[in-house]
């Protein structure tokens, strides 16, 4: 049985990879590795939450289950005032994240954490592309938590494909938030936003 990458500790053997990711028009290299979702390539999902989500440059933001990081150090680039959390349950996504962070010698806090359970801020957006292979209770666990980590008119926004699970992510959304938005979509792919009124 493969070992898919919502684990603490992966026991693969550890390969690191590097890929060219093109963002705004200027290319980024990113270290990716063995274990961690979508080690070859840039995602798609991951692509239209990073070019389509909602940052104000002032915002505290939380890039719950990381990955490799690419999410949330490129908002960083493209708004560098944004305070910036990543966490993943993965060892080493946390690992390999601090590489690329170092690489592109951003400031942002990492952390080890599987869901909230070592996270206590709070944050005005929190950004998430959902571990579908996890299952759909670990991921309406992630939605329902996020709410508590949330200023007040603090917005979730989740990024998944709309008839393969993302619907059904979408309306326990709205059953937590009592709203949602999915007016951003491409290819199958959206991004639900709920707000924390």
């Amino acid at each position: 049985m493969t070992e898919h990458y919502f684990t603490k500790q992966p026991l693969s053997e550890l390969r690191v990879h590097k890929i060219k990711v093109n963002i705004n028009g200027k290319d980024y290299e990113f270290f990716t590795a063995s274990g961690l979702f979508s080690l070859k390539k840039l995602d798609k999902a991951s692509r239209l939450l990073i070019n389509k989500s909602i940052i104000n440059d002032k915002w505290k933001v939380l890039d719950l289950g990381c990955g490799y990081g690419i999410i949330g150090i490129c908002l960083k680039i493209l708004y560098p005032n944004i305070d910036l959390t990543m966490s993943d349950i993965n060892k080493r996504a946390i690992m390999i994240s601090k590489k690329n962070i170092n690489k592109h010698n951003i400031k942002a806090k990492i952390l080890q954490s599987a869901g909230f359970e070592n996270i206590n801020n709070k944050f005005d957006t929190i950004l998430l592309n959902p571990p579908q292979a996890a299952g759909k209770s670990v991921c309406f666990s992630l939605i329902k938590n996020s709410k508590e980590h949330l200023t007040k008119d603090g917005i979730l926004q989740v990024v998944g494909r709309h008839n393969k699970g993302g619907k059904t992510l979408s309306d326990y959304m709205k059953e937590i938030f009592g709203n949602v938005d999915d007016s951003v979509k491409k290819s199958g792919i959206r991004v639900y936003v709920s707000k924390n009124i």
